[in-house]
């Protein structure tokens, strides 16, 4: 039986720290794009169904954790979810007029 002590495992394999580690990473894989956008004020090159889909997938799994009440996988997906979302904040703004060009 596992022992949860104020909502964390206290048994946490280290596969399940690597996953939420390697998880917070994956989070924030997204932020070099969106601040390059933003220091370029271009994402002409920004597949935005691409991102719409990351996006979305994110929010299932922010869902999902809440649901099975895991804060790792709320943390990790809340992250990506942010950083995926400042890329499709940076598209809107800046990919659009360079596509009327």
């Amino acid at each position: 039986m596992r022992r949860v002590k104020g909502g964390v495992d206290e048994n946490m394999t280290t596969l399940s720290i690597l996953a939420t580690v390697f998880g917070a990473v994956g989070g924030i894989a997204n932020f070099p794009q969106a601040y390059k956008i933003f220091k370029r004020k271009s994402a002409k090159d920004i597949s935005i169904l691409t991102y719409g889909f990351l996006l979305i997938g994110a929010i299932v799994w922010i869902l999902y954790g809440v649901e099975i009440k895991n804060f790792p996988v709320i943390i990790t997906n809340s992250l990506g979810a942010i950083n995926i979302g400042l890329v499709v904040i940076g598209w809107s703004m800046y990919g659009k007029e360079r596509r009327r060009k």
